[in-house]
């Protein structure tokens, strides 16, 4: 297993002051190594995008420490005022949704990071051809995101996650609107990204029957973040 990419210590996040005040996450401890592909899991509503979206240095946590990689991003506050920049270079995001640009084809909506971070039109091209090749798409690479299918389109917005070569990755359901086969290839997808890549991988996901695709599990529970391992493997 490769080094520490994500550490989180006692990390709290509440919402709203006074009596209206909500704990949501209450001191989480946890690491995740570059490498490896881990699932999160909760009840709804007890914290999961919160959680993701922290690490994402999306949103600003009320207390604890955040390390990405070898920085430390967050201690009781931002370390830096470049958030934008550190999600724009180490943070690679996956959505439920795809939200392609649909008026731009697939190679022009997985060029766009890596144009922002000044590469070269036909460097960011390179890059974009060579993940849609090799998530057996670069067929479609001049296609409209209107004439793929749900399952092209989700692997369309990974292709675009990874264009900046990010050391983390963070997805928040991705196969919510994919059945159960596209669910499977997806998540599949992920791990195999994570050793190629050797990248840190956080999934969000309800579906259990993703679970034993993934190395572990971390739950949130009693608002505290709980690791457990996978008990059995490759049941699908």
């Amino acid at each position: 297993m490769g080094k520490i990419s994500i550490k989180v210590e006692n990390l709290v996040k509440k919402f709203g002051k006074g009596e209206s005040e909500i704990t949501v996450i209450d001191g989480a401890n946890f690491s995740v190594n570059k490498g490896e592909l881990v699932a999160l899991i909760a009840p709804s509503g007890a914290g999961k995008t919160t959680l993701l979206m922290m690490i994402g240095c999306v949103e600003e946590p009320t207390s604890g420490q955040i390390y990405l990689g070898d920085e430390k991003v967050y201690d009781n506050k931002w370390l830096t005022n470049e958030t934008r920049k550190i999600r724009r270079e180490k943070i690679g995001f996956i959505f439920q949704a795809h939200y392609l640009i649909p008026f731009l084809n697939v190679i022009e909506n997985v060029t766009i990071l890596p144009q922002v971070n000044k590469k070269s039109k036909k460097e960011a091209n390179k890059i974009a051809m060579e993940l849609l090749n090799y998530f057996d798409i670069g067929d479609k690479a001049y296609s409209m995101p209107s004439k793929l299918s749900g399952g092209q389109n989700q692997r369309v917005a990974i292709a675009r996650a990874l264009a900046n070569k990010p050391e983390i990755i963070l997805a928040d359901e991705p196969t919510a609107a994919l059945d159960t086969t596209r669910s499977v290839d997806v998540v599949k997808m992920l791990k195999k990204i994570a050793i190629d890549q050797n990248v840190a991988v956080i999934m969000v996901t309800h579906d259990e029957a993703m679970l034993p695709l993934c190395d572990r599990i971390l739950k949130i529970e009693n608002k505290k973040v709980v690791s457990s391992v996978i008990p059995e493997k490759n049941i699908i």
